[in-house]
C-alpha cells in the first residue's frame, strides 16, 4: 500500500476510535464541573461493546430504511473523515471540498429522519420533524462559514485552506474569521444535539430532537447509531480546530510531523472540548420555538463573514 493509503486509514482509525474518547471525557468534564463524580472516561467504550453483544429487536412495521440508516450513518462519517484534514494539510479525499462535505451531512440527516418516521411512532415523528427543521437551517450555514474560508484562501479545497490559513497566521484574528467560526460553532451544537438546542443526556418526548429518532433502536444497530453521532461531534470539532487554527498541522507524510501535528491536534481538541463543557453547565436548554432564531443568527454571522471578504480588503 502507498503511504496515502496508509495514512487514509489511520486518519479513519483516529476518528473512530478517538470519537468515544472524546464523549467521554465531556461527560466526565461535565459532571466534576456541577460537582458529581461522573462516568468513566472510557464508559461510552463499554457501552458500545455491551450494544454490539446485545441482540437487536425490530419492529415488524419498519422496511429496509430501518436497517440500512446505522450503516448508511456511520459510512457517511468514514468517508467523512478522508475529507476532514486530521493527520495531513491535504487529506485523502480533501480535494472534494465543502460541497461533499455538506452533502454527506445531509445524507445522514435525511436517513436518520427517515428511520424515525419508518418505526410509526409519535417519538420518532416528532423527532424526525425537528431534526429535518433543524437541518434547513444548520446545514446552509455549515456551507457559509467553510465558504467564507474557501473566498480568503481562494480556494474550496480543504487542504489548500489549511495551507493558505498557516502561512498567513493574523488571519485567525481577521473579523470574518472570528464570524465564521462562531456560526460553524453555533452550528456544531445543534447538529450534534449538544446544548442549548437539545440535551444528549435526556429522554424527555417534550424537548429530546435526537433522542426521540433512535428510541426504536436496539442491539449493533444502536451502537452503530450512536457511534456514528460520537464520530460526528468529533469530526465538528476537527474542523473547527484545523481549519480556523490550522498550526501545527503535517505539510508532509513524514512520521515525525505527524506526531507534532496529532499532538497540537489534541490540544487543540482539549481546548475546544473545556470550552463546550463550561458552555453546556452554565446554559439551559432552548425552547423549540427560540432554535430557529439561534440557527437564523448562526447563518446570519456566516453570511457577515463571507460579505467581509469583499468589504475588508
Amino acid at each position: 500500500m502507498t503511504v496515502e493509503v496508509v495514512l487514509a486509514v489511520i486518519q479513519v482509525l483516529v476518528v473512530a476510535a478517538g470519537a468515544p474518547l472524546l464523549v467521554g471525557a465531556l461527560r466526565t468534564l461535565k459532571a466534576r464541573l456541577v460537582g458529581r463524580r461522573g462516568p468513566r472516561v472510557l464508559q461510552p467504550y463499554a457501552d458500545l461493546a455491551k450494544l454490539f453483544r446485545k441482540e437487536a429487536v425490530v419492529s415488524t412495521t419498519t422496511s429496509w430504511v430501518f436497517r440500512a440508516t446505522p450503516y448508511v450513518l456511520f459510512s457517511t462519517m468514514v468517508v467523512t473523515a478522508l475529507i476532514v484534514p486530521l493527520l495531513l494539510a491535504r487529506p485523502a479525499l480533501g480535494f472534494a471540498g465543502l460541497v461533499l462535505l455538506t452533502y454527506l451531512f445531509v445524507l445522514g440527516t435525511f436517513f436518520l429522519a427517515l428511520a424515525g418516521l419508518d418505526a410509526g411512532s409519535a417519538f420518532g415523528g416528532m423527532g424526525s420533524s425537528r431534526e429535518v427543521a433543524v437541518a434547513a437551517l444548520a446545514e446552509p450555514t455549515v456551507m457559509v462559514a467553510i465558504l467564507a474560508l474557501a473566498l480568503r484562501a481562494e480556494t474550496t479545497n480543504l487542504g489548500g485552506i489549511v495551507e493558505r490559513l498557516a502561512r498567513d497566521p493574523l488571519l485567525a484574528a481577521n473579523p470574518g474569521h472570528l464570524l465564521a467560526f462562531s456560526a460553524l460553532f453555533i452550528v456544531m451544537l445543534a447538529e450534534t444535539g449538544r446544548l442549548p438546542v437539545d440535551n444528549p443526556a435526556t429522554h424527555l418526548e417534550l424537548t429530546m430532537i435526537h433522542e426521540a429518532m433512535v428510541l426504536e433502536y436496539s442491539g449493533h444497530y444502536l451502537a452503530l447509531v450512536e457511534w456514528a453521532a460520537a464520530m460526528k461531534l468529533f469530526l465538528f470539532m476537527t474542523l473547527l480546530a484545523n481549519l480556523f487554527l490550522p498550526w501545527g498541522m503535517a505539510a508532509t507524510a513524514a512520521p515525525f510531523a505527524i506526531l507534532v501535528g496529532l499532538l497540537v491536534f489534541a490540544a487543540k481538541l482539549i481546548l475546544l472540548t473545556v470550552a463546550l463543557a463550561l458552555l453546556e453547565t452554565s446554559v439551559a436548554k432552548l425552547r423549540l420555538f427560540r432554535v430557529p432564531e439561534l440557527l437564523a443568527g448562526s447563518f446570519a454571522l456566516a453570511l457577515l463573514s463571507v460579505l467581509s471578504v469583499f468589504l475588508l480588503r
